[in-house]
């Protein structure tokens, strides 16, 4: 854990685990976006190890990035039955590397390419409906029993 990094914290929280956490391995972990939650669904793949982004991984954990990205973004699209997921990462906001993996449903314009943006933040101001709190647990649930079917490192 490092110090003032919000993910390590995160990880650290084990009130949290159980909550929010799906998949906890030696290089990757998953967790749903805490509530309020934008989406049923919207999942981070986080390295386990504090690193910025991709350029910082060892060789290890670079080896196992695309199976573990491929895995959960699956896992996402099935138990959501979305159309496709967004894989987004950035690192400036936390820099440790965590990719949203997003649902994106073709009948919602509000989750096409960057509106996702703003339905993020209108769900932040309140100003949209967060996630039903139930669809999420069902979500968690399933990707804990996928996951743990197909563990990903």
């Amino acid at each position: 854990m490092t110090a003032g990094c919000g993910v390590c914290a995160i990880h650290a929280d084990a009130a949290g685990h159980g909550r929010w956490e799906c998949h906890r391995g030696a290089r990757w972990i998953v967790r749903h976006h805490p509530e309020p939650s934008p989406l049923a669904g919207w999942t981070f793949l986080c390295s386990a190890r504090h690193v910025q982004g991709p350029a910082d991984l060892d060789d290890a954990e670079a080896a196992s990035f695309g199976p573990a990205i491929r895995t959960v973004s699956r896992a996402v699209r099935d138990l959501t039955g979305c159309d496709r997921v967004y894989a987004i990462a950035f690192g400036q906001g936390a820099a440790h590397l965590h990719v949203h993996l997003v649902p994106r449903f073709d009948r919602e314009d509000g989750t096409r390419a960057w509106n996702v943006a703003d339905w993020y933040r209108s769900v932040e101001r309140g100003e949209r409906p967060a996630a039903d709190t139930g669809d999420v647990a069902r979500f968690v649930a399933g990707l804990r029993t996928r996951l743990a079917a197909e563990p990903i490192g």
